[in-house]
């Protein structure tokens, strides 16, 4: 498992949100929508407030999670780079945290999908993220 940490909401004064990846449909693996609900306390918190989590570099990222009227919760997903309001993204850097949030919802919803065989498969697509 990655050393990816789930935090409370950080502050975020002179912060900016960088959008980054949309999930729109959670619901095509049921087994995604369970994690988060799990790992974020979905069933309490619900649409109040984004989901944090903390890189291993340090870096801060939002997932703010969507809900549709007739659909089941989350519904889907959208991350965002928490970073100082007037500072560029690092695009190398943004690449290598998304490849471990992706790692980590891997390992964390199990079954048949893991980290390995995401390593696999951006090994297969040469993704740079996928060879560190």
């Amino acid at each position: 498992m990655s050393a990816l940490r789930i935090l409370p909401s950080p502050p975020l004064a002179g912060t900016r949100m960088a959008y980054l990846l949309a999930e729109d449909r959670l619901g095509h693996y049921p087994e995604f929508r369970e994690f988060f609900r799990a790992a974020f306390d979905l069933d309490r918190i619900g649409l109040s407030a984004p989901g944090y989590v903390a890189t291993e570099a340090g870096a801060i990222y939002a997932l703010v999670f969507i809900g549709r009227s007739g659909e089941a919760f989350p519904a889907g997903l959208e991350i965002y780079a928490v970073v100082p309001a007037l500072e560029p993204l690092d695009d190398t850097m943004v690449d290598r945290d998304l490849w471990q949030i992706l790692r980590w919802m891997m390992d964390g919803v199990g079954g048949e999908w893991s980290a390995a065989k995401l390593d696999a498969t951006g090994r297969l697509y040469k993704l740079a993220a996928a060879e560190q």
